[in-house]
């Protein structure tokens, strides 16, 4: 049983490997649908999401963080959510290949993220935890998950 203390994640799969973000960040997770396209934006920007009547930005998880594209299946979803930002809070849509569970990690499970050279860059990982099976979950700091660059571009589509 989770204690007060711990913090509460929604876990998704990206091929193999398995990421987090706080649930305080998520406001639903829907079935995939193709977002309507908008041009000229940045390449891992799918476009628009239509979330409860409002045009939602959505962007291609495994396109920002160099992985290879594929197509959606029956397990992908899209997460709907509200990212802080320095100056305001950005509506989002992710698109993940699958999402898992939501869990709890204490403060002491997770260690400060490696500078390993792995596919994805480092600043945006706000930390891991070893996962049971010898793996990890990698946290997302979603903040610097989007550059001021992407937070303008994702700002002008919606």
């Amino acid at each position: 049983m989770a204690s007060a203390a711990d913090l509460q994640f929604v876990t998704l799969g990206l091929g193999a490997e398995v990421f987090a973000v706080p649930v305080s960040h998520v406001r639903e997770i829907l079935d995939y649908q193709a977002p309507f396209a908008i041009p000229d934006g940045p390449s891992y920007l799918m476009g628009l999401t239509d979330v409860r009547g409002r045009g939602t930005p959505t962007i291609d998880l495994r396109m920002k963080l160099g992985l290879p594209a594929i197509p959606p299946d029956g397990a992908t979803r899209i997460l709907v959510l509200d990212v802080p930002l320095e100056d305001r809070e950005l509506s989002l849509g992710l698109i993940a290949d699958r999402v898992i569970e939501v869990v709890a990690f204490s403060e002491a499970q997770i260690e400060a993220a490696p500078d390993i050279g792995v596919p994805w860059r480092s600043e945006y990982i706000r930390g891991v935890v070893r996962r049971e099976n010898g793996g990890f979950v990698v946290i997302f700091d979603l903040a610097r998950l989007l550059t001021s660059q992407d937070a303008a571009a994702l700002s002008q589509a919606a």
